[in-house]
């Protein structure tokens, strides 16, 4: 009798953790109002300006697959990434993707690091704001580079924290 008592109340200890461990695990999930698959209407009707103080609307991206890249010059692993990420602005415009940019930086850093490696995808200035966004988007740590693909259609293909690899373009690409 004592040994089905002990049982049960190891069988209740172990149910108590498992339910336990699913209600941290689910906390530390994004919050489903917070990042969604959708990013909806306010993340589209965004408005940046580019390095040089021209206004960029996220919507001009709206209806094609779009790589969006959160990235400072001040970060190495997002400047190691750059030259990948504009090779496959340029292997891929052709299938219809885009490519955009949004430093968390301040525009004169930009435009100096920009002098000097210019990019053919379009890059605007997020600022601190885009440390909030690319949380918004699923980005839990803040961390850079986050990059996130999102599909003709709007919904989120794919969410990276950390340098992008080839192989990640690749499989990235295959999606839209």
């Amino acid at each position: 009798m004592m040994q089905r008592r002990n049982l049960l109340y190891v069988g209740a200890a172990l149910a108590a953790a498992v339910a336990g461990a699913g209600v941290a695990w689910r906390r530390a999930q994004p919050d489903a109002g917070a990042v969604a698959n959708t990013p909806g209407d306010a993340f589209w009707a965004l408005e940046f300006e580019t390095p040089d103080g021209a206004p960029l609307k996220i919507s001009t991206f709206a209806g094609q697959p779009l790589l969006l890249n959160f990235w400072a010059t001040w970060c190495p692993p997002c400047v190691e990434e750059l030259p990948l990420l504009n090779r496959f602005a340029t292997s891929q415009q052709a299938r219809g993707w885009r490519v955009l940019g949004l430093a968390v930086d301040q525009p004169s850093a930009v435009r100096t690091w920009l002098k000097k490696s210019p990019l053919d995808f379009p890059v605007a200035m997020a600022g601190l704001e885009g440390t909030d966004l690319s949380k918004r988007l699923g980005n839990l740590t803040g961390g850079l580079p986050f990059s996130v693909a999102f599909g003709a259609k709007g919904a989120v293909l794919q969410r990276k924290g950390g340098q992008l690899t080839p192989e990640d373009l690749d499989r990235w690409a295959q999606m839209s």
